[in-house]
Order: C-alpha cells, then sequence, then structure tokens
C-alpha cells in the first residue's frame, strides 16, 4: 500500500513516477509499521517531522542508486535551495512533514479504527 501511496503521489505531483519510486514507499511504509509502538507515543507534530526524516532518507538512498550509481536520472534538485546533492531538498521534507502529519493524525486519533 505504501508504495502504491507513493507511486500516486508523484504521479499527481508531477505527472509520472519510476519503479523505484514504488519500492521505497513500500520500504517506508514498512519502516512506518515497525515503528508504529515507538511513533504513537509521541506528539502528533515529532511523530509527523520522525516521518519526513525517515522518508528524506529513503529518498536520499534510492536517489543515490538511481541517479549517481546507476545514472538513471529519475529527478535532480540540484537547482533547488539547500540540496545535497540533488536528490534531496528541504522543500520536498516539507512535503512529507505535512503528509506525514495528516496520515498519523488520522492514525493517532482513530486508533480504534486502525488498531
Amino acid at each position: 500500500m505504501g508504495g502504491v501511496f507513493y507511486g500516486i503521489t508523484e504521479i499527481l505531483y508531477r505527472g509520472c513516477t519510476h519503479w523505484s519510486m514504488i519500492l521505497t514507499g513500500g520500504a517506508v511504509a514498512f519502516t512506518f509499521y515497525l515503528m508504529t509502538p515507538f511513533l504513537l507515543q509521541m506528539n502528533v507534530f515529532a511523530t509527523a517531522l520522525v516521518g519526513a526524516v525517515i522518508i528524506t532518507f529513503y529518498e536520499f538512498s534510492m536517489g543515490l542508486i538511481v541517479n549517481v550509481w546507476f545514472q538513471w536520472d529519475v529527478w535532480d534538485y540540484s537547482a533547488l535551495p539547500g540540496n545535497i546533492m540533488g536528490q534531496i531538498c528541504p522543500k520536498y521534507t516539507a512535503y512529507w512533514f505535512l503528509i506525514c502529519l495528516a496520515f498519523f493524525s488520522l492514525i493517532k486519533y482513530n486508533r480504534t479504527i486502525f488498531f
């Protein structure tokens, strides 16, 4: 589900995605699943921040593989301020924070539905 959400989010935002982003989304979702007990104990804003950092970490790691190592040029943030090696930038980390805030708010405040 995480891979599908990630791919759809990217398609809606930029009009396309790459299969590596579906794998990345799956890895993010699995990490969130493993961290659920820890994440649900935190304030929702702290949880969203942790989520955004996790997603950014996975994007950076996948970017090093697909863009730097394989040179597939899936994305390039080098023109954006604060970027690191053109793979991540604060702008997208902020977007992920907002998405995580909505996601974890839904889960934290509707635990009876999900857990």
